[in-house]
């Protein structure tokens, strides 16, 4: 199974970082405009819902971990014309967060069991998502 890995350093706080993992306002700045419907608690559904040239795109799963300034762990299916809505054709999203020296490190973990999944390089800053998520929380 393809686990593509991102990692970015962010010179702010755990708790500053997690907040804009979590909390739909920041979300929707690094997330291409998406917003984020969920209570971040185990087993609730999440789903994230963008509009792009005229058109309502949506992602939905369910939260599988919860560990604050930690872990942020939920399965998500990404509907495709060739995809049927079950369980194998989700894939799973891991963020953690780790202090560093002042700083945070956050990881994003994709685990992809989808059919024709592939395997990428590990990614960092030059991820544009992950470029505008840590700006957002360098800014003051």
């Amino acid at each position: 199974m393809p686990t593509n890995i991102s990692t970015v350093k962010i010179k702010a706080p755990l708790q500053k970082v997690w907040d804009i993992l979590t909390k739909p306002e920041f979300v929707k700045q690094w997330q291409y405009g998406s917003e984020l419907l969920t209570d971040w608690k185990v087993d609730s559904d999440i789903r994230f819902k963008t509009e792009w040239e005229g058109k309502i795109f949506e992602q939905w799963g369910k939260v599988l971990e919860i560990r604050p300034n930690e872990l942020i762990k939920y399965s998500l299916f990404a509907p495709r014309p060739d995809l049927d809505d079950k369980p194998e054709n989700y894939f799973i999203m891991n963020y953690v967060l780790t202090a560093e020296n002042g700083q945070t490190k956050l990881e994003i973990i994709q685990e992809d069991n989808r059919p024709n999944a592939v395997q990428e390089e590990p990614q960092g800053e030059e991820n544009s998502v992950l470029k505008s998520l840590k700006e957002i929380a360098e800014t003051d």
